[in-house]
């Protein structure tokens, strides 16, 4: 059976869109037919898929957003651990979603279960959707026998993720409002109000101090440029994000990005905590020990620190312990590396993982924290400095006439 998308209409002449499953087009109208709606177009749903096995339909190109594969994770979970067939959790959690691509894919999936195929072989049709650690965890759960309890975890652990994500997003959001709330203020000021208050000097003879003509020329610069200027900052980025595409640039940039103080810290701190809880999940799965270290490298989202996760995966590969593989690479905090050879010797690996993971993003939001807290009163000095220059360079004309004057 194959997905389908269709448009009905209804007995009061309502347009009906939706998703639903059959072994045809004619089979699908008929069960529109027998739901007493009218087929007015019926198509394949169809998908293109990167990698994996080639599907005989192409339709995703974007996959799941975080928060709807958590949810799909813990449906799923939550139906496999009820003891339903596969196919059946699969279709019962197909009709819960409302959204028709996430419909779509998880009848796609269905089929190619129904087929004989195995879970983690069906999601491998969608690689954008389930990322190579889903699968393989979820693989490890069907070879153990395990598959509930695993998806349980997958389910925990896509819930923990977004989480973390949406409290770096809420961290960040506040900085760059402050900040842009600054720049158009002073723009707005620079542009529409200093020129009228600059404007009375402009005609006088006498000669203007720096600060002023400073100002005025400032001014004038945006009020002729300023949109020119703002055109070439975003053809800037655009044009920079397409170079950075190339992966030797990349790489040079994630380095530079390393090296900058502050910043290189939290990147590391975010990226080593993402490696730690996913090789933690890993092995608690099953996931064998240089299997994990791989996938774990490539969730990583920094080039450098992925050839440094590479590079460990090589040293264990050659009969290294972790703990000394990781001790060789100086972006893993060295607590991390501590608590890797302490689960070595008592053979919990897995649980030291989730608990320096645990400690890494608690000291991330830590410096996260100080870090937004310096933000604002800095900010604020910045900003009233700008000020306070604006203002002297207006006043400054007006004490000298005053001093003509008298």
């Amino acid at each position: 059976m194959s997905a389908f998308r269709y448009k009905a209409l209804n007995l009061e002449g309502r347009l009906i869109k939706g998703v639903l499953e059959a072994d045809s087009e004619r089979h699908l109208r008929a069960q529109l037919r027998a739901q007493q709606l009218r087929p007015v177009e019926v198509l394949g749903v169809e998908m293109k898929v990167a990698k994996g096995p080639r599907s005989r339909f192409v339709f995703l190109k974007s996959g799941l957003s975080g928060s709807e594969l958590a949810l799909v994770t813990r449906q799923l979970a939550t139906l496999v651990a009820s003891a339903l067939p596969l196919d059946e959790c699969l279709q019962a959690a197909a009709e819960q979603t409302r959204k028709p691509s996430i419909k779509s894919i998880l009848l796609e999936v269905r089929s190619r279960v129904s087929e004989g195929y195995t879970l983690a072989s069906g999601m491998a049709q969608y690689p954008q959707a389930f990322g190579e650690m889903y699968r393989a965890m979820v693989h490890a759960g069907e070879q153990a026998g395990q598959l509930a309890p695993v998806l349980e975890q997958l389910a925990a652990y896509t819930e923990n993720r977004q989480l973390t994500a949406q409290k770096l997003k809420l961290a960040l959001i506040y900085p760059f409002v402050l900040m842009g709330v600054a720049v158009s203020v002073v723009a707005a000021l620079m542009v529409f109000v200093v020129p009228e208050l600059v404007s009375i000097f402009t005609h006088t003879k006498k000669e203007l101090p720096p600060l002023t003509v400073g100002l005025i020329a400032t001014s004038d610069f945006l009020r002729n440029w300023g949109a020119y200027l703002l055109v070439g900052f975003v053809l800037s980025g655009i044009g920079l994000r397409r170079l950075l595409q190339e992966p030797r640039r990349q790489l040079a940039w994630h380095q530079f990005l390393l090296r900058v103080p502050g910043i290189g810290r939290v990147l590391t701190g975010i990226d080593t905590a993402r490696f730690s809880s996913t090789l933690s999940i890993l092995m608690a799965s099953g996931v064998p020990l240089l299997d994990a270290l791989h996938i774990a490298g490539s969730v990583m989202s920094n080039r450098e620190l992925q050839q440094a996760a590479t590079k460990v995966a090589d040293n264990v590969q050659e009969g290294s312990s972790l703990n000394k593989a990781l001790s060789q690479r100086a972006f893993f905090p060295p607590m991390m590396v501590h608590m890797v050879a302490s689960g070595e010797v008592s053979g919990e690996l897995e649980v030291m993982l989730e608990r320096s993971a645990i400690n890494q993003e608690r000291e991330l939001e830590m410096t996260l924290g100080t870090v937004m807290g310096l933000f604002e009163p800095l900010m604020v000095i910045l900003m009233g400095g700008v000020v306070l220059l604006i203002v002297l360079a207006i006043l400054l004309p007006i004490f000298d006439l005053n001093t003509m004057v008298r």
